[in-house]
């Protein structure tokens, strides 16, 4: 029997951080990207966000690549939205993504922290946190990428 534990804080933002995920119906859309990630094999331990972003804190199965997980959430998802009335401005995922690992030590707090996004981001902007996110997990970036 192998053994894993693998979290991940997964954060991507709509194209052009555009506002499109309207909090009157992105319950929906986390349920829907909950049947992805069950669909993967791995467990999803919070997801949440606002009008521009999204945050999903899961762990990631062996048999699938971080790359193909996140391609295939943002894919499908994306799908989804554009076919789905109760996101009439979406107009996809932006490319890139942060992923950034934790250990069990912080699960509950990582947890905590996508549960209270709304809230968190009455004090810190998206462009904020991110840039924050980057330099707490020593990930090198250039600015210009971060708009």
């Amino acid at each position: 029997m192998s053994y894993r534990q693998i979290f991940y804080q997964i954060v991507f933002a709509t194209k052009n951080r555009r506002k499109t995920i309207t909090e009157a119906h992105c319950e929906e859309l986390y349920r829907y990207i909950w049947g992805i990630v069950k669909n993967k094999k791995c467990k999803l331990y919070r997801i949440n966000g606002i009008e521009d972003h999204i945050h999903i804190f899961s762990d990631l199965h062996p048999s699938i690549s971080l790359a193909d997980y996140i391609r295939d959430i943002k894919a499908s998802s994306s799908i989804w939205m554009k076919n789905n009335d109760l996101f009439p401005e979406f107009g996809g995922w932006q490319e890139s993504y942060g992923a950034f690992t934790y250990s069990i030590r912080e699960r509950d707090i990582i947890i905590n922290y996508v549960k209270n996004q709304k809230e968190h981001h009455k004090k810190e902007t998206f462009y904020d946190e991110y840039k924050r996110l980057l330099i707490e997990n020593g990930v090198e970036f250039d600015e210009k990428y971060l708009w």
